[in-house]
């Protein structure tokens, strides 16, 4: 069963996240929550996670800079980034900087399987 590291600034979204991934069918080990990218960092270094969800508008470390951080370290988790950002640059950016998909707030169960069945 894989792990996942959600990192989003709201705890409600984390939880929403979080039970989002099980309505959706998904049977995951153990779920590690973050507060930004900082957090996000801290718990990769002392946790094995399979995928990362996160947000991109975030304090102290944004989304954009934590998967430039992952990436620059050579850890090639699958990030998919979960954001309410509609602008295309935005997400192309993620995604130039290594990001493996995004999902637009507010999703669907349906929308996470989707987005997530080949990643996990």
């Amino acid at each position: 069963m894989p792990d996942v590291l959600i990192v989003d600034d709201s705890s409600t979204m984390r939880k929403i996240i979080t039970r989002s991934l099980r309505q959706a069918g998904f049977v995951v080990n153990e779920i590690y929550e973050a507060g930004d990218g900082i957090e996000g960092l801290n718990a990769l270094a002392a946790n094995k996670v399979d995928l990362i969800l996160s947000d991109i508008n975030m304090p102290n470390m944004d989304g954009l800079e934590f998967v430039k951080s992952v990436r620059g370290k050579g850890i090639k988790i699958p990030i998919v980034m979960i954001t309410t950002e509609g602008g295309e640059d935005v997400i192309s950016e993620a995604l130039a900087s290594g990001a493996n998909g995004s999902i637009r707030k507010p999703f669907t169960p349906e929308q996470l399987e989707e987005k997530l069945g080949g990643l996990l």
